[in-house]
């Protein structure tokens, strides 16, 4: 029963992390590749601390990744198997209809 717990409260994060616009919009970005956060403010036509924090927090929960390079600081998709919701993440990414969270199978819309 505690592993099942488990399991939904991972679910619950990784849907309330990925419940938000920005965010979602911020990973959609990265699939094109490694981009810093000037960059990805240009193209989502944000201001930096808002990208910011929403780096910060997708990073957090092991879904990006990042790299110093001199002086700044370049962010990608993390790789599917840091965390489970990576790997959540990049099944979702590939298209998938369905996703397994421990014992939960959720169908997703289309």
């Amino acid at each position: 029963m505690a592993k099942a717990n488990r399991d939904l409260q991972a679910l619950a994060q990784f849907c309330h992390i990925l419940g938000d616009k920005t965010r979602l919009r911020i990973v959609q970005t990265l699939q094109k590749g490694e981009l810093n956060v000037t960059a990805v403010c240009k193209a989502l036509k944000l201001p930096q601390p808002t990208v910011s924090r929403h780096l910060a927090i997708l990073r957090m929960a092991g879904l990006v990744e990042n790299r110093r390079a001199g002086k700044e600081i370049h962010y990608s998709l993390s790789d599917y198997r840091a965390s489970a919701a990576a790997g959540a993440l990049k099944t979702l990414l590939q298209g998938a209809t369905a996703l397994r969270v421990g014992p939960l199978v959720i169908g997703l819309a289309k």
